[in-house]
């Protein structure tokens, strides 16, 4: 099973400064042929959140329609960003998303790994928050099924990450997430967004991780830096791939855009000859 995780898209309305400056659009346009290019190509696609820029209608419906050519079953959850009750009206198709505005959680099962989806949204918040309601359906949820490895994604991480800005922005329930997860061993990975960076981190038992984002990127300032910018590195997403009981799950980036095309080295039988890759190997611009 392979799992494609992709985050903060931040879709906006053409003009905006999101279209002017980062190109959003046309950056998650390059993601959703590179994930339909993939080889092999994902069974779903996960999108953790920052979805748009503003929550608003127009926003969601743009999104829709570039994430429309994926070809491959999308499941979607809410950031700081996002407004929950747009984004279930405009995605009326996908049948998981509530219709109520109440949180955006659920399960999917069809999978050999079983799909968590949790809510850490605070509308008009940039942190998020895991209340006591929304724990407690975690509990339940997980209490279910205790022999399904299980994959949880989110927006916010459950942890600092010494990026000082962003972790002004982080997530209040922590140490009550912890002590969810800590009890249910059958949870393989927690992945979320939110930090526009790779992050890796152990967490109550199990491996938290952050996406990168489809377009920009969060500057790596550490300590003591407090600023907050933005940088154009290369866009990626995250490849969750589950190789059964034995093996488990391994989590790869994958760069999106053929800027670095591959040379094959070895092709199953003979190593490559010895002559000069084509310039295009070479190229870093």
């Amino acid at each position: 099973m392979l799992i494609a995780q992709i985050s903060d898209t931040h879709i906006s309305t053409p003009g905006s400064r999101n279209d002017r400056v980062f190109r959003t659009a046309e950056h998650l346009a390059r993601a959703v042929a590179h994930l339909n290019g993939l080889q092999p190509r994902p069974d779903l696609v996960l999108a953790t959140g920052d979805l748009v820029e503003r929550g608003e209608v127009d926003e969601y419906e743009r999104l829709r329609e570039i994430l429309a050519p994926l070809a491959m079953p999308l499941f979607l959850i809410p950031g700081n960003h996002d407004d929950r009750r747009n984004l279930s009206n405009v995605f009326a198709s996908h049948a998981y998303l509530p219709r109520n505005g109440d949180f955006v959680q659920y399960t999917v099962e069809d999978w050999p790994l079983r799909l968590v989806a949790l809510d850490t949204l605070v509308p008009g918040k940039s942190g998020g928050r895991l209340c006591a309601e929304r724990l407690a359906w975690l509990e339940t949820r997980l209490a279910e099924r205790p022999e399904r490895p299980t994959f949880v994604f989110m927006h916010h991480p459950p942890f600092a990450t010494g990026i000082a800005s962003m972790d002004a922005m982080g997530l209040d329930g922590i140490d009550a997430l912890a002590a969810v997860i800590r009890r249910h061993l059958q949870v393989e990975r927690i992945a979320c967004g939110h930090l526009h960076r790779t992050i890796v981190r152990r967490f109550a038992g199990t491996v938290a991780c952050t996406c990168p984002a489809t377009a920009h990127q969060i500057a790596l300032d550490l300590p003591p830096a407090q600023r907050l910018a933005a940088v154009m590195e290369p866009p990626a997403c995250l490849l969750h791939l589950w190789m059964g009981d034995t093996e488990g799950l391994v989590t790869h980036v994958s760069l999106i855009g053929d800027r670095h095309p591959p040379l094959t080295v070895f092709d199953g039988r003979q190593w490559f000859p010895d002559v000069d890759p084509p310039q295009r190997f070479h190229e870093d611009t």
